[in-house]
């Protein structure tokens, strides 16, 4: 292991050769350029890079391609000659095939082991960015995370969120009087951003076991990081969903991590693919949330890496902490683009040797403009690098390859099975029936007093587990014509079924609180 990850360079027409240090490494860093310019093998260097030197990395697989990871190349693969060649033109004497130490994981639960959070984990903040709210529609939401804090009503699935929002229904006028107006419409448009969510999966990613982040930092027998892979392709047909999980990984280790200063080397890595999708609309109050995250995780040994076409999709106070850049070609066919490239140009440190904007415009498949820390954190100056070949399998394995690796992984069995603890679903529906119960006894009552026969016939029916009809007790001592008779009869029917239970729940609930 060395305390520098080989990125590529030399060569006729190149600079000096590239190379990240790991003292500066949780700097967090930009790859950014177009479709198609080997943006995603160079993520994958700088995955093989981090685990040998013994650092975990936590990379999301939008197009499934990252699989090969976990295989070593070959000399039998298409661009074996190609690789050698490139290796001896920038001087990496050093280069060989080998495979790296690979968990899957798949929110799913079917490319990879399953991997979820709870409800209360991801926050108001960051659900509320999930189900796209309004301003009102978060108040309510927050609203719901209080009460499950003052209430002992855990919030662990989907399920428990919406028992509480209906619960919150029922007793909007008393709760209006303690945190302001609770609009119906707004509960219920927040049900069906819920039900929008169901149908999208978002269901699977909440619930228990829910991931302990120790799983993510784990280095294999020979002390190399693990690299967890998050299977990402299916999870990207809702971007919204994928950048906010993502989101709240890195938010969980900023929250659960210890200070460690400036470490020799990260303690973690985290690759954010598809960057532009977590700031696309994105309300200010995320935006800071995520600009402090990203200036305040580096002392706790975390490097960020945003992966995106463009620089001018992150945030301008963001993109200024990014001290580590690979910076693929751009291509410029509108004035936009121009003024774009020009833009990204201007963030680098310049070399008198070339125009840093041609550069950026001219590179070609595998080629990039990169500037990595130096000394004292000060930008190297811009150099144009041929990004060195992977030493693991270009492409994804086959599918019977990873359900091996699966098999034998340590996670196996631990994840798999879900589990469904006593939580705001169930109390609530507790609370529920027992005030159920109680109008039902109450509704007995009150027949015993306007008919002492009831007594008999509620003594029967009880013995009799329910045959004996409460129709045929109101025959003894009570006209059948009588119009107020067949009203109460009405309504206690009416009481006894849903819309009853309803109406109980709605009168009733308050009185059965409690942790």
């Amino acid at each position: 292991m060395t305390d520098r990850i080989f990125l590529g360079g030399g060569g006729e027409d190149y600079g000096t050769a590239q190379e990240l240090s790991l003292e500066y490494a949780n700097r967090h860093g930009l790859i950014a350029g177009a479709t198609g310019t080997g943006k995603t093998v160079t993520l994958q260097i700088l995955a093989e890079g981090f685990s040998n030197a013994g650092v975990p990395v936590i990379l999301s697989d939008v197009k499934g391609d990252l699989s090969g990871l976990a295989k070593s190349g070959s000399p039998a693969q298409k661009l074996h000659e190609a690789f050698t060649s490139r290796a001896q033109k920038i001087g990496f004497d050093s280069y060989s095939y080998h495979d790296t130490p690979v968990t899957f994981w798949d929110p799913y639960g079917q490319q990879g082991h399953p991997l979820r959070t709870t409800v209360a984990e991801m926050g108001p903040l960051l659900l509320s960015r999930l189900l796209e709210l309004s301003e009102a529609q978060e108040g309510i939401l927050n609203i719901a995370f209080r009460l499950s804090d003052e209430e002992g009503l855990p919030l662990l699935d989907l399920k428990d969120l919406q028992s509480l929002l209906v619960w919150i229904g029922e007793n909007r006028a008393e709760l209006s009087l303690r945190y302001g107006n609770v609009s119906p419409a707004s509960i219920g448009a927040i049900q069906r951003r819920l039900l929008v969510l169901e149908n999208q999966g978002g269901a699977q990613l909440f619930g228990e076991p829910a991931l302990d982040l120790a799983d993510l930092m784990r280095c294999d027998a020979n002390g190399r990081g693990m690299v967890n892979i998050l299977a990402a392709d299916k999870l990207m047909a809702a971007p919204g969903l994928y950048a906010t999980f993502l989101l709240w990984l890195l938010s969980e280790l900023f929250e659960e991590l210890p200070e460690v200063g400036d470490p020799d080397k990260p303690k973690l890595v985290f690759f954010f693919d598809e960057a532009h999708l977590l700031f696309d609309d994105a309300p200010k109050a995320l935006v800071d949330k995520v600009e402090q995250v990203a200036r305040l995780i580096r002392s706790k040994g975390v490097g960020v890496y945003f992966i995106t076409q463009h620089p001018a999709d992150i945030p301008e106070d963001i993109l200024g902490q990014l001290g580590n850049r690979i910076q693929h070609a751009l291509r410029a066919f509108t004035a936009r683009d121009r003024k774009n490239l020009k833009l990204a140009a201007e963030t680098y440190r310049e070399n008198p040797r070339f125009s840093t904007e041609d550069a950026i415009r001219e590179v070609g498949v595998g080629e990039a403009v990169t500037s990595m820390l130096q000394k004292k954190g000060v930008p190297g100056v811009v150099e144009r690098t041929l990004i060195r070949p992977p030493s693991s399998q270009l492409g994804p394995i086959t599918a019977e390859e990873r359900k091996a690796i699966l098999a034998a992984s340590d996670m196996a069995g631990k994840y798999d099975k879900p589990l469904d603890r006593h939580s705001a679903h169930e109390i609530l529906a507790q609370r529920a029936e027992a005030a159920a119960k109680a109008a039902e006894q109450a509704e007995e009552q009150a027949e015993v007093a306007a008919n002492p026969m009831a007594r008999e016939f509620n003594a029967a029916r009880r013995y009799s587990g329910g045959r004996v009809s409460r129709s045929s007790a109101r025959s003894y001592g009570k006209p059948k014509d009588s119009f107020g008779s067949a009203l109460q009869e009405a309504v206690i029917k009416e009481l006894k079924g849903t819309t009853g239970r309803r109406i109980v729940r709605g009168i009733l609930g308050g009185l059965f609180k409690g942790r």
